[in-house]
């Protein structure tokens, strides 16, 4: 499955996520590939040094080169590729709804889609039904940008039990 994981700079909740979930998958033997990316993105930045350490708090993670990430714009070609997108926001949402119109279906809120998505359906059926219900803000990951470690650690933690829940969606619907 190709996945793309969306925040605003892709410098923490984007990186997070697509740690997590490579993880996940290798761990599971799922074949998934994942790329992160933001809304609103300085191209080529690395991630932040809260992101890494709160990622490494997360012994579950093990190792990652994660010196290697550089943020990266949302393009066509991502969305293109992509069979869902993972947004942190329901801006990120409307970003892609607005932005890439002819891919807008994959694209969704990952609380809302862990929330709502149907138990044992297939991807595309869990797509359809948590597009219909349109993003809902209160179901925003929060942006730790400008917060301190704590702020990271607390994305961090709610992330990864997103992450969980995404994986095991996913693997019973397909």
């Amino acid at each position: 499955m190709n996945i793309v994981t969306l925040c605003t700079g892709n410098v923490a909740r984007s990186v997070m996520l697509g740690y997590m979930l490579t993880t996940l998958g290798a761990s599971s033997g799922e074949e998934w590939a994942i790329r992160t990316a933001g809304t609103h993105v300085a191209e080529g930045s690395g991630m932040s040094a809260r992101t890494r350490d709160a990622l490494m708090k997360i012994e579950e993670l093990g190792a990652h080169r994660y010196g290697a990430h550089r943020s990266h714009q949302v393009t066509n070609d991502d969305v293109s590729w992509a069979q869902v997108i993972l947004a942190s926001e329901a801006d990120h949402v409307h970003f892609v709804r607005r932005e890439f119109r002819a891919d807008a279906p994959k694209a969704v809120q990952l609380a809302q889609f862990v929330r709502w998505a149907p138990r044992e359906e297939s991807l595309g059926d869990q797509l359809r039904v948590v597009t219909r219900l349109g993003p809902d803000p209160a179901l925003d990951v929060g942006d730790p940008a400008g917060g301190d470690q704590a702020a990271y650690d607390r994305c961090a933690r709610e992330l990864w039990a997103f992450a969980q829940d995404f994986a095991l969606l996913v693997e019973r619907g397909s």
